[in-house]
């Protein structure tokens, strides 16, 4: 809808044979179509296309859509795309990069549907347009629509002759009149109480036939519904014009500022305390890194609230002990985790540097905070009020010198308990802290308290699975008959996501070895907790001396018992007296092969599916292993990656092994460092084993 009806006023009038000077969305929006053929070749290409792409109608006609206007990352999607809708698959909306003529890439808000002409062809007809373009008049209709209806500030609209044509609640309750005693009146009849409605209609007027905007007029007056006391009011004129410059009318805002001098300083006070709220919701808990979330804190209240801020957690809630309890009469033993200040300063250097243990005496105010649960506040710092504030005499000096003016300490409380302090410090900052400071930490260290909390437990359960899958996985390679064995396993660089891989190598009492490499789907200590069940499974199969395939049966079996637990695994049994190793792989990568003197390769196996699905049976393979010959086991946490194809970085992995020499523990390490990024999300488990010579024994042959 165009401004008109937005506003529920008259359209224009029409001009020449029925025809209204452009004032829609679509000409705002200046909307671009293109056709293209069954082939995806541009056959029809508007001036507004022009415009949007840059591209002539000469330069696009006759050439592919993907290749003229998509990067070449996207022109695989684009295809995909463009099938599915020629495909009958449906219409496609949404936005997508295009490149610009110039070279660069802009947002474009796209509409896609397929056409048929009356023999049948088919065609693609996309409309778009600038997705920011598109954005804006959307920000800006939402805003016409609601505004009216919801803003706090009285609002209105009249039309060229200056009788209301809409008035908004709030302005009914301002004026004291209801809405139909507004509309179709003037100014004078309208709001003939105010003493100055004459100059307020011919502000109206100069506004409306000038078009230059007059912003937060005064006018003061008495209302229907009160005419007891005098109100005064800030009002702005905005003169309304279609897309074509057409006048519709006059918008005014209307503000009570009664006692606006007192009222603007606090609402001013109460705007900034809002936006510091909301920053803090937006900025604070941003991940589940305990150091980080308290820096996020500190950040956030200097220099709105402090000058100095420092976090800190008590120590004993690391350790997972009790709080302490204002009846304890102990010291408080705090770990430093943040500090942030507005300048340098004297106090900055008083304060605790992030990752020390510091002690504070049970007469210290941050101590009496932690203890009580209550907030300490000390508005005006006097000399005798220093020692209760810093940790020891030195500090103490240094907080005298840098001229502590004000002090706070706000506990920080989640889900009952106390886990620590927000340390706030004024020095060059005039104004005390007052009531309304300690509200305002208040809210900030309850929304932190939380945040740090979740980062506390988190660490706490990061730690465990760790511990947990340090202790499952096996520390030293086992002396394996026929077999040389290096093994490693590299956690994610994510500290939210633990994983499930496992490996291990069990030689068995008749000559053999198992080699097991595998993957719990998922995170955390559920998948480590995982992990070690099928590690023991998988070892207590092991001595059984089944083949392969029956072992992975077994352990799908004991997956579908799991909750929620879906493993890959991929299972060898080496025998070095055959010269041959038993493989069987369920949903898993393919391991590598490296006969002696030859190129690696990748064992073509049959894949099954992953341990827990079940329905599908495993298969085992024979593949000849002579001495000297490697194999590789692996994770996917090795070779995947989200921007490249598995292929690519499978032979990656391929040109890595035809170049290793001969130590496997050297081999584990340069692939890891080749293929493993800083910030890589997925645990990895790596097995190379190399078969040797054993004595023949009787009946091996």
């Amino acid at each position: 809808m165009d401004a008109s009806d937005a506003y529920g006023m008259p359209d224009a009038e029409p001009t020449g044979a029925g025809v209204s000077p452009p004032s829609g969305l679509l000409d705002v929006l200046n909307v671009a179509a293109v056709v293209l053929d069954a082939k995806g070749r541009i056959a029809l290409w508007s001036p507004q296309a022009e415009q949007l792409f840059g591209w002539t109608a000469q330069e696009a006609l006759g050439r592919p859509a993907a290749k003229l206007l998509a990067a070449k990352e996207h022109v695989g999607l684009v295809l995909e795309l463009f099938a599915r809708v020629m495909g009958g698959a449906g219409d496609w909306a949404g936005a997508f990069p295009v490149r610009h003529k110039d070279g660069s890439s802009r947002l474009v808000e796209f509409r896609n549907m397929r056409l048929l002409d009356e023999h049948g062809d088919m065609y693609a007809l996309g409309i778009a347009t600038d997705r920011t373009r598109l954005r804006g008049l959307e920000r800006d209709l939402a805003l016409s629509a609601r505004l009216v209806a919801q803003s706090p500030i009285g609002l209105a609209v009249l039309d060229t002759d200056l009788r209301y044509v809409l008035v908004n609640p709030t302005l009914e309750r301002i004026n004291g009149l209801p809405a139909a005693d507004h509309i179709g009146r003037s100014v004078r009849e309208a709001l003939s109480f105010l003493d100055d409605a004459a100059a307020v209609e011919s502000a109206m007027r100069q506004v409306l036939a000038t078009g230059t905007p007059l912003v937060e007029q005064f006018t003061a007056g008495h209302t229907h519904g009160d005419r007891h006391h005098e109100h005064a009011w800030s009002v702005s004129y905005y003169r309304l014009e279609d897309a074509a410059g057409q006048v519709l009318g006059l918008a005014t805002s209307v503000v009570d500022v009664t006692q606006s001098h007192r009222a603007a300083k606090e609402i001013a006070r109460s705007r900034r305390r809002l936006a510091l709220i909301a920053d803090a919701t937006v900025r604070i808990g941003t991940t589940l890194d305990l150091d980080l979330t308290a820096r996020e804190l500190a950040d956030v209240v200097v220099p709105e609230l402090a000058d100095i801020a420092a976090v800190d957690i008590l120590d004993s809630v690391l350790a997972g002990r009790p709080s302490l309890k204002s009846s304890d009469h102990e010291p408080a033993v705090f770990r430093a985790l943040a500090v942030a200040a507005a300048f340098p300063s004297e106090a900055v250097r008083a304060a605790d540097p992030p990752g020390d243990i510091a002690r504070y005496e049970a007469d210290r105010l941050v101590t009496r905070s932690v203890t009580t649960g209550h907030p300490v506040l000390v508005a005006h710092v006097k000399a005798h009020d220093i020692s209760r504030i810093a940790r020891d005499e030195e500090a103490g000096a240094m907080l005298a010198r840098a001229g502590l003016r004000s002090y706070l300490a706000v506990p920080l409380i989640a889900r009952g308990e106390v886990l620590g302090a927000l340390d706030l410090k004024r020095t060059r900052n005039p104004l005390p802290f007052d009531e309304d400071d300690i509200i305002l930490a208040g809210e900030l260290a309850a929304r932190a308290a939380v945040c740090i909390d979740n980062a506390r437990w988190f660490r706490n359960a990061h730690h465990t699975a760790l511990a947990l899958q340090h202790h499952l996985l096996p520390h030293h390679p086992p002396d394996t008959p026929g077999l040389e064995v290096a093994y490693r396993y590299r956690p994610a660089a994510a500290t939210s996501e633990i994983g499930g891989d496992w490996f291990d190598a069990i030689p068995r009492a008749d000559g053999t070895t198992v080699l097991v490499v595998g993957d719990v789907m998922g995170s955390g200590i559920n998948a480590a907790a995982g992990m070690g069940q099928l590690r023991t499974a998988t070892r207590t199969l092991a001595e059984l001396g089944l083949d392969p395939a029956q072992v992975l049966r077994q352990l799908d079996l004991a997956t579908a018992t799991l909750e929620e637990t879906i493993a890959t695994c991929v299972y060898a049994v080496h025998d070095p007296h055959r010269g041959e190793c038993r493989i069987a792989v369920a949903g898993h990568l393919p391991p590598v092969l490296i006969p002696a003197g030859q190129a690696p390769r990748l064992l073509e196996l049959p894949t099954g599916t992953p341990l827990g699905v079940g329905g599908v049976p495993f298969e085992s393979t024979t593949v000849p292993m002579e001495p000297g010959d490697r194999l590789v086991l692996y994770t996917d946490g090795l070779v995947e990656v989200r921007d490249q194809p598995i292929d690519s970085r499978l032979a990656v992995l391929l040109a890595l092994l035809a170049e290793a020499d001969d130590s496997l523990e050297e081999t584990c390490d340069r692939l890891l460092d080749s293929l493993r990024r800083a910030d890589d999300h997925d645990d990895v488990a790596l097995v190379i084993a190399r078969a040797k010579s054993v004595p023949s024994t009787p009946g091996s042959e």
